[in-house]
Formats: C-alpha cells, structure tokens, sequence
C-alpha cells in the first residue's frame, strides 16, 4: 500500500482511542504520547504490509500493544541486569569503585574502537539485538530476512570478540 493522504486520514482518526489505551498502559499521560507516536511510525513503516479491507483500528491497536509489551520487556531486561548485584559485599565495592574510575573509560573507548571495526550492517542489527530488540523485530524494521539478522549479529560478535580479546581473562 502506498502512503496516500486517504491512509493518513483514516489512521489519524484513531490517535484519541490509541491515546487513552496507552494512558491505561503506561499509567503516564508523557510515555502515552510517545507509545502513540511510536505506533504511529511503525504504523508508516509498515503500512505496505496492511493489507486493504482489514480492520484498521485492530491492527493499530495491535501494534500498539505489541510496542508496549516489547517496551515493557526491555526495561524489564535492564533492569535484572542493574539489580542483578544487589547483594554486594563492602570490600567487592570498594574493588570495584577503585578499578572502575580509571579502567571504565578507557575500557568504554576500547569497546567503541572494536565496534567501528565492525561493518554497518552488522553493527547497527548487533546494536538494536543488544538494546533488547528481538531478531524477528530487526528484521521487520530492516526489512530483511530473519536468518541474515541472525548472520549479522553473529558477524559482530566474532568481530568484537576478536578485538577485545584482551578482556577474555578479567
């Protein structure tokens, strides 16, 4: 389907409903705004995979949910990963502030420097895989088969691995 003047019309006429489902959501009338907006850009991403005489509001509402769940799951990822070392002794602490101020940055430029080896390609698809998109979600938003995400991916790794390979040990 191509944009047409018709297409935005008709889906614009959805943004209150789409609004009040993401203030049910989200609990948050600023975080609604945006899950709209981010519905509304997928929604024009992927409007040549609306198929005509569907039920327009449906599949709004659809990618709404999904964009919320898939949110809500990332977050969720992030922060196990923040709270995984709650219970932390003093003396780990003290270690690990004292190694941290000075090794961190330079540790940071290292990884960055591995990360402009890796080709565009594989690098942009191993970014959104490590900021908590699913390899099916990289795929549609590249438009790209599932398997060469996964190749991609799997190229950065290898890359990375090979230029931090003096991280292996610590």
């Amino acid at each position: 389907m191509h944009l047409t003047l018709n297409f935005n019309t008709e889906i614009y006429k959805y943004r209150a409903p789409l609004y009040e489902k993401a203030v049910f959501y989200t609990r948050d009338e600023a975080t609604a705004a945006d899950l709209v907006q981010d519905t509304f850009v997928k929604a024009f991403r992927f409007a040549d995979s609306f198929q005509l005489g569907s039920n327009v509001r449906a599949w709004l509402f659809t990618i709404l949910k999904n964009t919320f769940y898939n949110d809500y799951r990332r977050d969720q990822k992030r922060a196990a990963v923040i709270t995984a070392d709650d219970e932390v002794s003093n003396a780990q602490l003290h270690h690990s502030a004292h190694e941290n101020r000075g090794s961190a940055k330079f540790i940071m430029e290292d990884i960055q420097r591995a990360l402009l080896c890796v080709p565009e390609e594989s690098r942009y698809c191993f970014c959104r895989y490590f900021e908590g998109y699913k390899y099916h979600e990289i795929a549609e938003e590249l438009n790209l088969p599932l398997g060469t995400v996964k190749t991609r991916i799997h190229v950065a790794r290898e890359l990375l691995k090979k230029q931090l390979k003096a991280y292996r040990s610590r």
